[in-house]
């Protein structure tokens, strides 16, 4: 816990984190884990947890120390002292074509195409709406579902 003035958390109790597809030097994804790691560090976490598997994707594609960042994030760090120590201490070092990429890659990922992914992610459609046929991407379904859950109409 941080009693330090410059500590900010989102409370994620009262609204989502940002959605998956804002970006932060180009990244998609990381946003929404430092929306997270810090409401988590205050205990305004709510439902969502730091370091989901939809973290995974960012943590995995530059190699990060989700303990290390969380201190970073604890110590009261703005997005952009943060994505300096990422880009100084990530284990794997992108170039801006390969960040951009890997984020639009992200932004269209759907299911893949095995009948057990198709199935899950019917579901989890389902749990919204029953009918909204538009929502084919996983950020469509995290979007979705953040809106329902805060209230929104599917």
């Amino acid at each position: 816990m941080s009693n330090s003035n410059t500590f900010s958390a989102p409370d994620l109790t009262k609204r989502p984190p940002r959605s998956p597809r804002c970006r932060l030097g180009g990244y998609a994804i990381l946003p929404r884990l430092l929306d997270k790691g810090r409401a988590e560090i205050a205990g305004l976490n709510g439902e969502f947890n730091y370091n989901a598997p939809l973290d995974q994707h960012i943590i995995n594609f530059l190699g990060l120390d989700v303990a290390a960042l969380r201190e970073q994030l604890a110590a009261g760090k703005g997005d952009g002292e943060i994505l300096e120590w990422i880009n100084a201490n990530a284990k794997h070092k992108r170039a801006q074509w390969e960040i951009e990429q890997w984020s639009e890659f992200h932004e269209h990922r759907g299911p893949d195409s095995d009948v057990e992914t198709l199935a899950f992610f019917v579901d989890y459609v389902g749990k919204f709406s029953k009918t909204r046929e538009d929502i084919k991407t996983y950020f469509d379904v995290v979007d979705l579902d953040d809106h329902v859950t805060f209230g929104g109409k599917a």
